[in-house]
């Protein structure tokens, strides 16, 4: 080879190992560089981690990077804190083991924790592969329906953006949300059929400033589910079903819950689900608050149970009804929720006896019931609502 074919090769190396340094500089971590292989079969979870530890401890802003195409992954947790805000670009498709042996411990496929400054995004999907699950949840049994491993869980993030990626066929809920603070989730599609058990899309608990914009959700339980501790947090400009609703609760299960303030559900379409917008707390409950709560410009087509608040929740029949609910609930508004009615009873309000429930406002009702029983009607017990503009059907209560 002469020299200038020589020092042609030594300027294309240089250039190649200048532009690879480049780009770990820009702080692109992309897990191919760590041999995730896109065959669908090869467990890239190894790869993911190691990419992400680098990620992390990046002193400037850095990105981890899944590319197009199919990927298989065990069990993977985002542990944090890292130096610098930190991305996740999902591109590809995630799959998740069907195995539940590979989960051993873990309650979370993909797990993001103590992160500040997370963004998570790429129109990407992670896929549970929950079918083969569904039949082993067992809840109608035993009222206990924590065994399988939810898609995504978020714990302890603050000051985060998750948009544009999908959450299929999840095990248990596609998303947990837990002890975070200013997070917001974006055009997120959920989508399970109407049969899987339990899986919730997303459900919050002991968080703050958690909004839920412009998403489409589709699954086999609640849309939308907000427990103990969920504080100021909106839903706005989400479609729902087949699902079980929008729902606050269930609470007062156990002792020492966190109190429930400042929920606002707006601009929302439910189809075909099983329940409306709803606040369920078990009856023979711990003390307990859910105050600040307003359901608005609600869309409701064909819904069962279109406008609920129930104090007397009991699925399975695995409580004391005997015993009244202890949950306090107040500051509560129903206003302009149009559509049709699955059910004769399109607006229920039944409250606990020994705690009645206080302010309780319901205005601009237009809710049709679609069968044959006669026109739609309301059912109200513990509860002197405060009425406000046209009501179809008529609130009697006494």
């Amino acid at each position: 080879m002469g020299s200038k074919s020589i020092l042609g090769a030594i300027c294309l190396l240089l250039f190649l190992a200048s532009f690879a340094k480049a780009t770990q500089v820009e702080g692109v971590f992309n897990v191919r560089r760590y041999g995730a292989k896109a065959d669908g079969l090869s467990d890239i979870s190894q790869a993911i981690l190691s990419a992400w530890k680098e990620a992390c401890a990046s002193a400037t802003p850095s990105r981890l990077l899944i590319p197009k195409g199919t990927y298989a992954t065990g069990p993977v947790k985002f542990q944090g804190p890292c130096k610098a805000p930190v991305g996740i670009l999902v591109k590809g498709i995630l799959k998740a083991p069907t195995d539940l042996n590979k989960f051993k411990s873990e309650d979370g496929w993909i797990v993001f924790q103590n992160i500040d400054r997370l963004t998570l995004s790429g129109g990407g999907i992670f896929d549970g592969q929950g079918a083969s699950a569904w039949a082993q949840n067992d809840c109608a049994k035993t009222g206990k329906c924590n065994s399988l491993p939810i898609n995504m869980r978020f714990n302890f993030i603050t000051n985060s953006i998750v948009r544009d990626i999908t959450s299929l066929n999840s095990k248990l809920f596609h998303i947990n949300i837990l002890g975070c603070k200013n997070l917001n989730l974006e055009h997120i599609i959920i989508t399970a059929p109407e049969n899987s058990l339990n899986t919730d899309g997303i459900h919050i608990g002991s968080s703050t400033g958690i909004n839920i914009i412009d998403s489409v959700i589709g699954t086999g339980d609640d849309c939308v589910s907000l427990g103990p501790g969920s504080h100021d947090i909106t839903v706005t400009k989400v479609t729902c079903g087949p699902g079980h609703g929008i729902s606050v609760g269930s609470l007062g299960k156990y002792p020492n819950e966190e109190d429930v303030v400042g929920i606002t559900v707006r601009n929302c379409t439910l189809t075909n689900t099983m329940n409306g917008v709803r606040i369920k707390t078990w009856p023979a409950s711990p003390t307990g608050i859910a105050t600040d709560m307003h359901f608005e410009d609600i869309i409701m087509n064909n819904v069962g149970n279109p406008v609920l608040l129930d104090q007397e929740y009991c699925p399975y029949n695995q409580c004391n009804l005997q015993i009244p609910s202890r949950i306090k609930i107040s500051k509560v508004s129903f206003k302009n929720i149009q559509g049709t009615s699955a059910s004769q009873i399109a607006v229920k309000l039944v409250c606990s006896r020994d705690e009645p429930c206080q302010n309780v406002e319901v205005g601009d009702i237009n809710l049709r019931y679609t069968g044959k029983e006669g026109p739609a009607k309301s059912q109200c017990a513990n509860v002197k609502p405060i009425l406000s503009g046209k009501q179809n059907p008529p609130i009697s209560f006494s």
